[in-house]
């Protein structure tokens, strides 16, 4: 999809440099998947203490 978005040069150099991605399309979708990334594992880690753990585990690593 083509969009027009204003980005910050400096960062998008330094992103492109340090991921050596080849290109600014790919410094954007990967920067896209980190931030998803990150954020899935936040959500994860808000859920700790708030999910009770049902089951046996030592059976499941028998089965």
């Amino acid at each position: 999809m083509k969009t027009s978005i204003e980005i910050d040069e400096q960062l998008l150099t330094q992103a492109q440099a340090l991921t050596q991605a080849k290109s600014k399309d790919e410094v954007v979708n990967l920067a896209l998947q980190t931030l998803i990334q990150a954020l899935h594992r936040q959500q994860m880690l808000n859920l700790r203490g708030n999910v009770q753990w049902e089951g046996n585990l030592d059976e499941m690593r028998a089965a």
